[in-house]
């Protein structure tokens, strides 16, 4: 569910010269909800939310749910106070899941294998090579809406442009059920008369950065140099980036299969807790799912991540790099305490029973830095080295526990995900 801004101005007609622009990018409208009716039409014209239970966010939301104001990430408790009729149902991702990889082979598939699907509801296509069949973009746009409409009862939007800034920027503001060419000798214009926000990655806390130098729009921000910039950003990448962009460029190319880039579990508390028992225990389940598929994904990681969201909705994040690839819960869990403790001013041993400075709703570990498992490069430690020469049969406590994992794998394989669990 997108909450990027719209400018009404801009959903008009920017030309019709194509050439050049080989890039779309197709994003679902509201594609939980848009799905929740498409298999119940009865829900149509009605407010429907996706997300239920006293402790729960609003993953997404119909068109008519958003006119009182609702909106992705809202607490659902919020959300019944701004819609008491609405519908509310809760997240079928099994069944978002399945219908998006079907839009992607189905009918995504059927014009290009040059795809990037970067969320479950929206991907970038590179039509460069569709064009001898196909002959312009725009009739692979079109032809794209019809299929996902007739096929799957859902609609889309979708950007076409020469780079996929402004393909996303388009679809954005194409929707809902829109499709908007941008020509490459329009684009320095389109993207200029759009806010701050309107630029994907410029958050909340940037964007303010940026008003405290003057610059209230992207108009504003293809004025100043790039130096000016970067002392502005106070990051040469990020000024790099943001100075392309403001004037409609963007040299990342359609990646087909784009590397993971973290794993990671989460949950919300019931109620607010202080109980640091709790939360160590919600972060020791998050390690050990996350350790899981790490496995099963034949990968390891480098870096951990403690997440916190506070009672008043605020979020927290630390992370730590280590020298060792990780993929065992033995391994990441320490970290997670550790960070833990950093990210509430409490000391590293410090006893569980002692409570948080601050009531948490939710705690989240995710594992980032990864590579495969098969080509990780193992740097044993002195004190390893240690353990092999002296521990019966050479095998370090690493390496038991490592085993010990494994065997959990393979009963939950047998028995289900809750068979077994990784212990303190």
């Amino acid at each position: 569910m997108s909450t990027a801004p719209r400018i009404q101005a801009a959903k008009r007609d920017w030309g019709h010269d194509e050439s050049g622009c080989t890039v779309l990018h197709i994003d679902m409208d509201a594609f939980y909800a848009a799905l929740e009716i498409a298999r119940n039409p009865a829900l149509r014209g009605k407010p429907v939310i996706i997300g239920t239970g006293p402790r729960s966010v609003v993953s997404a939301a119909s068109y008519e749910a958003r006119r009182y104001g609702i909106n992705s990430a809202m607490a659902s408790a919020r959300a019944r106070q701004l819609c008491p009729d609405g519908v509310f149902l809760p997240v079928d991702m099994h069944y978002y899941r399945s219908v998006s990889h079907r839009i992607v082979s189905e009918v995504f598939g059927a014009v290009t294998d040059r795809i990037e699907q970067v969320s479950i509801d929206e991907a970038y296509m590179d039509v460069s090579a569709a064009l001898i069949r196909w002959r312009t973009p725009s009739a692979i746009g079109a032809w794209i809406r019809r299929q996902v409409a007739e096929r799957f009862h859902i609609t889309c939007s979708v950007g076409i442009a020469t780079n996929k800034l402004v393909a996303k920027m388009a679809s954005t503001n194409a929707k809902p059920d829109g499709m908007l060419l941008i020509p490459h000798n329009r684009q320095a214009e389109f993207v200029q008369m759009m806010p701050l926000r309107g630029i994907p990655g410029i958050g909340p806390a940037l964007e303010q950065h940026l008003k405290s130098w003057g610059i209230n729009n992207v108009a504003d921000l293809a004025k100043p140099d790039e130096q000016t910039l970067t002392q502005a950003c106070g990051s040469a990448a990020v000024a790099h980036t943001l100075f392309l962009a403001a004037r409609g460029r963007d040299a990342r190319a359609v990646t087909t299969r784009a590397p993971e880039k973290s794993i990671g579990s989460e949950s919300t508390f019931l109620e607010d807790t202080r109980d640091m028992r709790r939360v160590l225990s919600l972060l020791r389940q998050c390690c050990d799912e996350v350790a899981s598929t790490l496995r099963r994904r034949s990968l390891t990681a480098r870096t951990v991540t403690v997440k916190l969201r506070y009672a008043d909705l605020s979020y927290a994040t630390k992370a730590r790099t280590v020298q060792q690839p990780m993929d065992t819960a033995s391994a990441l869990y320490p970290q997670a305490c550790e960070l833990l403790a950093a990210m509430t001013g409490l000391p590293s041993d410090v006893g569980d029973g002692t409570p948080l400075p601050r009531a948490i709703r939710l705690g989240g570990v995710s594992a980032s830095g990864l590579e495969s498992a098969h080509t990780a490069v193992v740097q044993p430690s002195l004190d390893d080295l240690l353990e092999e020469t002296q521990s019966p049969g050479g095998i370090t406590k690493s390496a038991r526990l490592r085993e010990a994992e494994q065997a959990l794998d393979a009963v939950r394989r047998r028995y289900g995900k809750k068979a077994a669990t990784f212990g303190a």
